[in-house]
């Protein structure tokens, strides 16, 4: 199971901001990475070419560092030396920008912290980005951007959704959940001694789903100037109500032999229905067949709406690194210029999604099927949690939803301290 990706959309769901990437997968090289460079060290004009060091973390599906590292060999411009990095990247990244020794060129969740930036450490780079910015997935970089301007290059975007087993819905009578009500009343109907109508992790849900709850009631986390929460409305109280009610219930399957980020509950038949990543995908065709079908999360109440949360790891480049215009140049290449490697690092290892939208169609996975209905999800259902959306907030936030959910809090009392909190961090980061 590919950890990291389940982190970054786990942040993408709105718990806390300020957790580290999880290494993952089978790819157990040297902490310092292995190593890429072009080929020889002289460009056409015979003048030394500019070393550009490049990071990332450690992918866990097989053959992403050989991809890259021939990414880093094809380019003409620079000598790029690909590094590798398991364990905590975000940790390990976080302390190499402090220091000389920083990678010229690296990938960071959603395209950069609101710390990077405010502190000068990812370069500006809007002027390669903004005359292009349409080719991109308008949710993606509705994210990426931040006071107008962008610090980043989105590379793939990850995303949650839900699985449904399509014969045992149909054998039961019941029709895919497009509202929560539906979702429940489902759930419940194909629920048996063998198998739960719904799962969502080992902990009830209550950690994937955070702010699923805000987005799919209708509601957003700030307001557009950044200065107050918003969600702390009675129709967010009753979706978190609405699904306390539920957890109560035959319908929602409390455990199972794998956590929700890993396809296995469905794909073996212990839930009929499963909140998961787009990662799994594969693994549950190659159990199930064409016997599935994917849906965002439905909306909860009156004025509720369906949403996905998505993820987007993005090309950052050092901005006291001594080749910043050599690094925006190569940066610029890869992930703009570059479409058949971008394509094929979306598509090649595990499912992923372009993040340019014209090549949702060139992504074999993504033409037909779930797949295509899965990119359609992001790009008209996509959410993610704000940039200001910080730690501290995130952490007080998931523990209002656990006391609600868990402990039969209310839900208004809980929030008040959440709302208090998220206008004191607002004004905290805004500096």
């Amino acid at each position: 199971m590919n950890l990291n990706r389940r982190h970054l959309l786990t942040a993408a769901s709105g718990l806390a901001a300020t957790a580290t990437l999880a290494a993952c997968g089978s790819n157990k090289g040297d902490l310092g990475g292995s190593t890429s460079a072009t080929t020889g060290s002289t460009g056409s004009s015979g003048g030394a070419k500019p070393v550009l060091n490049q990071w990332y973390h450690e992918y866990g599906e097989p053959g992403v560092k050989e991809a890259v590292q021939k990414y880093a060999a094809d380019y003409a411009d620079a000598s790029v030396k690909v590094t590798w990095n398991p364990g905590d990247y975000g940790k390990k990244l976080g302390s190499a920008l402090l220091t000389k020794d920083a990678p010229d060129v690296f990938e960071v969740e959603q395209g950069g912290t609101l710390d990077m930036i405010q502190q000068g450490q990812i370069a500006d780079l809007t002027d390669i980005v903004k005359p292009v910015e349409s080719q991109f997935n308008p949710a993606v970089m509705k994210r990426f951007q931040f006071n107008g301007k962008y610090h980043s290059i989105p590379q793939v975007v990850d995303m949650q959704l839900l699985y449904y087993r399509k014969s045992v819905l149909e054998k039961a009578g019941v029709q895919p959940p497009k509202t929560f009500a539906e979702l429940t009343a489902a759930a419940n109907k194909v629920a048996t001694g063998d198998m739960g109508g719904f799962f969502a992790g080992n902990d009830g849900g209550v950690g994937v789903l955070g702010t699923l709850f805000i987005w799919a009631s209708g509601l957003d986390q700030f307001d557009e100037a950044r200065t107050k929460a918003t969600f702390t409305q009675q129709q967010f109280y009753d979706a978190l109500t609405a699904y306390r009610d539920f957890s109560k219930t035959k319908g929602l399957l409390q455990s199972a032999s794998k956590e929700w980020y890993d396809g296995s509950p469905i794909a073996n038949g212990e839930t009929a229905m499963q909140w998961g990543g787009l990662w799994s995908m594969p693994d549950i065709q190659k159990a199930l067949g064409d016997d599935f079908g994917v849906l965002p999360f439905p909306a909860i109440g009156a004025k509720g709406r369906v949403a996905v949360p998505f993820g987007a790891f993005g090309a950052c480049v050092n901005a006291k690194g001594k080749n910043v215009e050599a690094a925006k140049k190569f940066v610029s290449w890869l992930w703009i210029d570059q479409e058949d490697k971008q394509v094929e690092f979306a598509d090649a290892f595990g499912t992923h999604i372009p993040s340019k939208t014209a090549l949702v169609q060139k992504a074999s996975k993504l033409k037909e099927g779930p797949g295509a209905d899965a990119a359609k999800f992001v790009s008209e259902n996509g959410f993610t949690n704000d940039i200001m959306w910080t730690g501290p907030l995130g952490d007080a936030f998931g523990a209002a939803v656990t006391n609600v959910i868990k402990k039969n809090a209310d839900p208004a009392q809980e929030f008040k301290k959440v709302e208090t909190l998220a206008a004191a961090e607002l004004k905290r980061v805004k500096g």
